[in-house]
Order: C-alpha cells, then structure tokens, then sequence
C-alpha cells in the first residue's frame, strides 16, 4: 500500500467521520448516514490494501 492510499483513505475516514458529528449535531440524518457510509467506505479500502500486501508479501 502506498503511502498515497494510506493518506487517501485515512482522510475519507477522517471525513466521514467529521460528516456523521455534524449530522447528528444539526439533526441532518442523510448527513450522518453520508458520514458513516465514507467511514465503512475508507475502512474497506484500508482492508483491501492489507490484504493485497499480505499476498504480495510485503
């Protein structure tokens, strides 16, 4: 995993999980399910490349 995608997917993380804050602080529930959909999105991803270099061997 680059150190690129580590950045990409921790900021998609970071986001998501800034999103699901303001949502329920407004009381925006399509706001909170955004942020929790890139929160799951950007852990997956995460997932996906450790397996990848689990394979790889790195």
């Amino acid at each position: 995993m680059s150190l690129a995608d580590k950045a990409k997917d921790a900021t998609q993380k970071i986001a998501g999980k800034a999103e699901e804050a303001v949502g329920k602080h407004t009381d925006d529930a399509e706001l909170k399910h955004q942020g929790q959909k890139d929160q799951v999105m950007g852990e997956g991803r995460m997932e996906t490349e450790k397996a990848k270099d689990a394979v790889d061997g790195k």
